[in-house]
């Protein structure tokens, strides 16, 4: 498909022009909260529009269910292909949080036998999704603690879940593939050895890793996987819970129907779970992009340095997700910087936004010994397979004329920073 007004996708979805830039008016504005929600993929709202006409539920066998069936396999196989599994193992969820939830349960089962898991064990930089336990019991959840780039801590980690089954229990660990705020990118592998020596589970929540780094759940040795598509260029409302494992049968969140192999009642969305297949399948090809966004990435961060010496970036000693940058600069308030920006026409996120609107500490960087008033000050930048040097340009020129007026105000001088260049 080719539209000579498009962006790289080839059309403007939703407003998004050229580069990833959001119509509006007689101007453009640029989008930089990839991580936030994707563009919608052209090829998920061509799928989506084609998936609207059928008239069939997808549980009935006449030839219109029948019709309706063949799409959301076809999007099985597709996401399957993402995650590096058989079809058989995608179970299709109303979104990320409900797949992660689905998949925090004591009550799984092992080669139709009763495998109840003890205690949950996650990390402090995990998605409130999976910090609020899902079906465990509040005390029965346990918190393992990260590095000052925000790296859980694995010999603490190897620690808890010797403990638990020193008590005769079983541990199932949830930790997230990278993280949504800064990018940085958590030692699944490392971390499904320490479980699997003991016989304890593994979830990983690869919400923000799919289409960004490698996501086949064999490569991180994992149980469970969550996924999402709304952060892949899919419709909004619709996810994935990985079942990575031929033995495991996971206990179903939803019940009372036969839908999703008797894993999730209710009838199929047809129409998203079509897009959802569509943008899994974009987001394969999209894939050799990284290293141009990673490129991006790092001009960007580079200039904000150079810009304001004081600028503090986030994570920046580990290895993150290619198109992610979290920083601060002291005394600027995040939420006035945001509107700042969305008034000059780019879109960006607090790194500390909650469900009010409000911006509070982000539980991310206080996970990682940042203080309450620096955290407060985070902004995150997103980029993704749209974003041009345009964009970015745009961005540090506007943020340019920001700090000139920070710093004409009274902000902080570079002369006080104690370390001009530092990156935490």
């Amino acid at each position: 498909m080719s539209d000579t007004g498009g962006n790289e996708h080839g059309m403007r979805p939703m407003g998004i022009a050229p580069g990833g830039a959001v119509a509006g008016g007689t101007s453009e504005r640029v989008y930089l909260d990839w991580n936030a929600c994707a563009p919608l993929h052209p090829d998920a709202r061509e799928a989506m529009i084609a998936a609207f006409d059928l008239v069939g539920n997808a549980s009935s066998v006449h030839r219109e269910g029948r019709a309706a069936r063949a799409v959301v396999e076809e999007a099985r196989a597709r996401v399957g292909a993402l995650a590096g599994v058989e079809p058989a193992r995608i179970v299709f969820t109303s979104g990320g949080t409900e797949a992660n939830v689905a998949a925090l349960s004591p009550d799984h089962r092992i080669e139709g036998r009763p495998a109840g898991t003890t205690r949950l064990i996650i990390s402090a930089v995990e998605h409130p999704s999976v910090m609020a336990g899902g079906r465990f019991p509040p005390e029965r959840v346990s918190v393992a603690p990260v590095d000052g780039a925000g790296r859980i801590d694995l010999a603490r980690l190897e620690a808890m879940i010797a403990a638990e089954t020193a008590a005769g229990g079983r541990v199932m660990v949830s930790l997230m593939a990278a993280n949504n705020e800064t990018g940085i990118i958590q030692p699944v592998v490392e971390a499904a050895r320490l479980v699997h020596a003991r016989g304890g589970l593994l979830h990983v929540d690869a919400v923000q890793a799919a289409g960004r780094m490698k996501t086949e759940a064999g490569a991180f040795g994992a149980d469970l996987v969550s996924l999402s598509a709304h952060k892949i260029g899919g419709p909004k409302g619709v996810g994935a819970l990985v079942v990575a494992r031929s033995d495991l049968d996971p206990a179903p969140l939803i019940t009372g129907g036969g839908q999703e192999f008797r894993r999730r009642a209710g009838t199929e969305a047809v129409p998203a779970i079509a897009g959802f297949g569509a943008a899994a399948l974009a987001a394969q090809a999209d894939h050799v992009k990284i290293d141009h966004i990673r490129a991006l990435r790092d001009w960007l961060e580079r200039e904000l340095v150079l810009i304001y010496g004081g600028t503090v970036v986030f994570s920046s000693t580990g290895e993150r997700l290619p198109g992610t940058t979290c920083f601060a600069i002291r005394g600027m308030a995040a939420e006035t910087a945001m509107i700042a920006l969305d008034l000059a026409g780019i879109a960006v996120s607090s790194g500390a936004a909650c469900s009010s609107g409000k911006v509070a500490p982000s539980h991310v960087l206080l996970a990682m010994g940042v203080d309450a008033a620096l955290a407060k000050a985070a902004l995150r930048i997103s980029l993704g397979a749209g974003s041009t040097r345009e964009d970015v340009e745009r961005f540090v020129a506007a943020w340019r004329g920001i700090i000139g007026r920070f710093l004409a105000k009274g902000g902080p001088s570079t002369r006080v920073a104690a370390n001009p260049r530092e990156l935490v």
